[in-house]
């Protein structure tokens, strides 16, 4: 039976190098969760080294989060369990929480007032009630398609009707591409902190993920062509508006060398565009600079309200006919009724009335954040939903959000986030636009900051 051998070609301690091997081989998906590392000295002797060495190496990697020892068994990558990658982001609430963990629009009663107005006019068209009770077909989602691509571009986000397919919000639009573009056991790449939702899909549709650099311009893309070297994927999954969690931005340059990248190795970009911020705070679309090779995301969940379960992908036309099978495989089709109600929102002023007012509370609120954690290092993007939090000094991210959750703030921490077995920052993500009012959200701040400054550990808790 053969072992898995790395090669140890860094300077230094080979303990560090070891442990350095195991780590890029679990991100780069050649140690999968759940593996389990090769007995020690087995792996000594092929290596040349003492077992000594290997201990410490292991031990060095379990440190970080990696892996896990088991006593009596051996050493194992660390295996994220089969629930939902949701479930450190969505709780259940209780009577006075402020939860902050889910990235929800801030509330407005125009939203209620709209839908209710728009459901009243399609209750007295007899044809329109006709439509939305049957089965919907192709061309009757046409008119549905040209309002998304009409206010699409009206935002600078210009998209053909023909590449469009209606979906039921983000989430199946993630989860139809995966379907449409990987098979079980295929690699997909994506940051080494990414969305929830993405890293939920993956597993359950049995893929393989790429955990891959980032940093303040967004995806590290020499990584990235690093990372597809050793372990080729078939697709990245990609947020270059508004990075969940962090809220960085995919730098002009980057997209241009991203493309390349993925014309050159050949693979898909599935860029999720559901975050949507102001048209001068945004780049330029991935889908306009390859057109040929890329998905791209859109929902009304974070503008008109997610319960519509309404979006769009745009694909290269010669994909959207898999594209279509994966949807009717799914669910058959979108809900005709939600298309119909989130195309009359769109095409309506009401929708621009809406959006207009969201990105001036959000200026508000971030405002808020600024002078109640400026002291600290966060950050925040204009027009996102979120701030991300990075804690100072010896602070650790479990412990604070379990205080906060006690004392009625909920957060996000950073090891929902986590691709693979990334090892989660000491960080956590703050949803300011989840708070129900400003009141609210003040309110939730000053614990927040409070908890700050007793939260730190104090030293000396071990010799």
């Amino acid at each position: 039976m053969t072992i898995w051998i790395p090669e140890l070609s860094e300077n230094g301690p080979r303990y560090r190098a070891l442990a350095h091997a195991i780590e890029r081989a679990i991100d780069d998906g050649e140690l999968a969760p759940g593996d389990k590392l090769p007995p020690q000295r087995r792996l000594a002797d092929a290596l040349g080294v003492t077992v000594g060495t290997v201990t410490r190496a292991y031990a060095l990697v379990e440190q970080s989060g990696r892996v896990s020892a088991q006593v009596g068994s051996g050493t194992y990558v660390h295996r994220q369990e089969a629930v939902s990658a949701f479930a450190d982001v969505i709780g259940m609430s209780h009577d006075g929480l402020v939860d902050l963990g889910m990235s929800l629009p801030p509330p407005h009663p125009e939203r209620q007032a709209t839908l209710g107005r728009l459901m009243s006019e399609i209750s007295a068209e007899p044809a329109t009630l006709e439509q939305t009770i049957n089965y919907p077909l192709d061309d009757t989602m046409a008119v549905h398609r040209q309002h998304y691509a009409d206010w699409l571009g009206q935002q600078g986000l210009t998209v053909d009707p023909k590449e469009l397919l209606i979906t039921q919000g983000g989430m199946n639009g993630i989860a139809l591409a995966l379907s449409a573009l990987l098979s079980p056991n295929d690699r997909l790449a994506a940051e080494a902190l990414s969305y929830p939702g993405v890293i939920s899909a993956a597993r359950q549709q049995s893929l393989k993920m790429v955990a891959v650099p980032f940093d303040d311009e967004g995806i590290d893309v020499a990584a990235l062509a690093i990372r597809h070297e050793r372990t080729p994927f078939r697709a990245l999954y990609v947020m270059p508006e508004h990075h969940n969690p962090t809220t960085v931005q995919l730098s002009e340059k980057r997209r241009e060398a991203l493309v390349a990248l993925a014309r050159e190795r050949d693979f898909w970009l599935i860029e999720d565009g559901v975050m949507h911020l102001p048209q001068k705070a945004r780049g330029t679309p991935l889908y306009q600079l390859a057109p040929e090779r890329t998905i791209f995301l859109f929902s009304v969940a974070k503008i008109l309200g997610g319960g519509l379960r309404s979006g769009i992908m745009r694909a290269p036309v010669g994909l959207l006919e898999q594209l279509r099978i994966s949807l009717r495989n799914q669910c058959w089709a979108p809900p005709a009724l939600m298309a119909e109600i989130a195309g009359r929102w769109l095409a309506s002023n009401d929708a621009d009335r809406l959006l207009s007012w969201q990105f001036e509370e959000l200026e508000a609120r971030q405002a808020m954040v600024r002078e109640a954690l400026g002291d600290f290092d966060i950050t925040m993007r204009r027009g996102g939903f979120y701030a991300w939090l990075v804690l100072p000094g010896e602070h650790r991210a479990a412990r604070l959000v379990e205080t906060l959750e006690q004392e009625g703030v909920r957060v996000a921490p950073a090891e929902a986030f986590c691709v693979g077995s990334t090892a989660a920052p000491q960080a956590i993500r703050i949803c300011l636009s989840a708070a129900p009012d400003r009141a609210a959200l003040s309110q939730a701040l000053n614990i927040i900051v409070s908890a700050l400054s007793r939260n730190a550990p104090p030293g000396w808790q071990t010799v």
